[in-house]
């Protein structure tokens, strides 16, 4: 026999189809409510499109990076650019190190008057063609790296704690370069007087930190390289200074200036002016790199007057004359003195006028000894960099997982 539905199980049916149906369709709007919230909600696309920190990776798109903890991660990137900074100034120093002994006869009191920069020259290579090389030692390997790293590390650790103290937005770094200048602020906190102030004191001190920082790890092998290691030892058990002294060096002023000068030049002016004045259009990293260029140049011309001050003060440091003798009478006119920089200044305007600290052949000495390695540093820094912080933190997840498994096993935890 035929089973025939009775009227009330039709109606039944019926009922329950026409639920199923209101039910999906009730499902099915739901979904796509929830889905067109994620799309426009303003606290996820701020999420999604908050800048980068000078301490985070400037684009990262693996979830899996989130289960390292904030601190950790960040302490990662910082050690790695670090680590390539110091790494980049030890090579490019190393094989320009004939451009800077030039740079440093140019910038010192041992050549005058006419063809400064062949005197230069004469003077570099007057004991081989090598012999800008047999002055560098170990020393000086381990301070290029510390330099640089110092500078680095030193700069990111003071922007990033001096901004999170004071409340104000750090330095622009990577991608944040490429990007368009953010819009006029309609934030009353922006436009607030004492903010605006706390802007300008950690601008200010982030570099002066920094670079006096690097100036404590790296001036002695400076002077080092200028004297050579047997003069440098005698000048020392001369003067006799106390632990600290003797660690940063003759002449640990006019040399922390210069590093201040040129922090600023890399970390502060190229970023900041590149990002907010330079054409979107434009924006590449070839123009990012020629642009760096071009702003060392210009902060170098502030630079060689303390590296000339800095040089001068040494021979002041060494030689009764202030180092204007030859190097043949200048052997029974040496002394051993702490440098007074107001008596370098005063004997060195008289003689030399403003050239002593100034003029086109110093510039372009130290440019062809810093621009190289300072000129290239933005680009390297925000282009070349952040190219390796996936690879980095995907080992350090990796590392760190495998920890926490473990951390697990010990407990007793199942892992599932």
């Amino acid at each position: 026999l035929a089973c025939r539905p009775s009227p009330t199980s039709a109606t039944s049916l019926s009922v329950s189809s026409r639920e199923h149906s209101q039910a999906t369709e009730i499902m099915d709007e739901s979904q796509q409510e929830r889905i067109l919230k994620a799309s426009t909600s303003p606290s996820l696309s701020d999420e999604n499109t908050a800048q980068p920190s000078a301490t985070s990776p400037s684009q990262h798109h693996d979830d899996n990076l989130l289960l390292l903890p904030t601190e950790l991660q960040e302490s990662i990137l910082v050690a790695y650019r670090s680590i390539g900074i110091g790494t980049f100034g030890v090579v490019m120093r190393f094989v320009g190190m004939p451009l800077e002994k030039i740079a440093l006869f140019m910038n010192s009191s041992q050549v005058t008057g006419k063809h400064q920069f062949a005197q230069s020259i004469k003077l570099t290579f007057q004991k081989g063609v090598l012999s800008p090389y047999k002055v560098v030692g170990p020393a000086s390997l381990v301070a290029w790296f510390m330099q640089y790293s110092v500078m680095g590390l030193a700069f990111q650790f003071f922007d990033h704690a001096l901004s999170k103290a004071l409340g104000v937005a750090p330095v622009y770094y990577g991608e944040e370069l490429m990007e368009p200048p953010p819009p006029p602020s309609s934030s009353k906190k922006d436009h607030d007087a004492t903010h605006q102030l706390k802007s300008i004191t950690k601008t200010i001190l982030a570099p002066i930190l920094a670079g006096s920082l690097e100036s404590t790890v790296a001036n002695r092998a400076e002077v080092q390289r200028y004297y050579g290691p047997t003069k440098l030892a005698t000048i020392e058990s001369h003067l006799k200074w106390n632990p600290a002294a003797r660690f940063c060096g003759p002449g640990f002023l006019s040399n922390a200036m210069r590093n201040v000068i040129m922090c600023n030049t890399s970390f502060i002016l190229t970023p900041i002016t590149y990002k907010l004045y330079y054409p979107q259009e434009k924006k590449s990293q070839g123009s990012l790199f020629w642009f760096g260029m071009g702003v060392n140049f210009a902060g170098n011309a502030v630079a060689i007057t303390q590296q000339a001050l800095w040089g001068r003060g040494l021979d002041y440091a060494v030689y009764a004359d202030g180092g204007a003798t030859s190097s043949s009478a200048s052997a029974t006119s040496q002394v051993a003195r702490n440098i007074s920089y107001s008596q370098v200044i005063k004997s060195s305007l008289q003689k030399d006028g403003l050239a002593a600290f100034f003029t086109v052949p110093k510039w372009a000495s130290r440019i062809l000894m810093n621009a190289p390695v300072q000129g290239s540093l933005p680009w390297f820094y925000n282009n070349v960099l952040p190219l390796g912080e996936d690879s980095v933190l995907g080992v350090v997840r990796t590392l760190y997982g495998k920890k926490e498994d473990s951390g697990k096993n010990e407990n007793g935890c199942a892992i599932s």
